[in-house]
């Protein structure tokens, strides 16, 4: 039976590193995250700011179908608000399989260069699960 696990935190706070953690441990664990979008065929990354709710609707329809193809899947993003994990809690509910929400807490610095006002702004809108 597949899982759903969901690492959330602040930019920098170790979510990718947890995730691909998670997956060395399980090779059959899919990851996706909406940073992942950005990443051209290169490896480069880009942000597209105005492209950020695609990358949001990327991660979930990639979550989704592995799910439906029965491979358990972590998806790491920031989650800063309940609303944001909505979707991907009632997608488990809906398909009868465990939900599991971890948070990153490091304080490792954004690898994609995120203002730390940008940061202190999600800081300020975090809610507790």
């Amino acid at each position: 039976m597949p899982k759903l696990t969901l690492i959330r935190g602040l930019p920098g706070a170790g979510k990718s590193t947890m995730a691909k953690a998670m997956v060395e441990a399980d090779p059959s664990l899919y990851h996706f995250e909406a940073d992942q979008y950005f990443v051209d065929a290169s490896g480069k990354y880009e942000f597209v700011p105005a492209e950020i709710g695609d990358a949001h609707l990327w991660c979930f329809a990639e979550t989704r179908s592995a799910i439906n193809d029965g491979f358990s899947v972590v998806v790491s993003n920031t989650f800063t608000r309940k609303w944001e994990m909505e979707p991907y809690r009632l997608f488990a509910e809906k398909c009868g399989i465990e939900l599991e929400i971890l948070e990153a807490k490091g304080n490792y610095g954004s690898i994609h260069g995120v203002p730390q006002k940008t940061i202190d702004a999600m800081r300020s809108r975090w809610e507790e699960v």
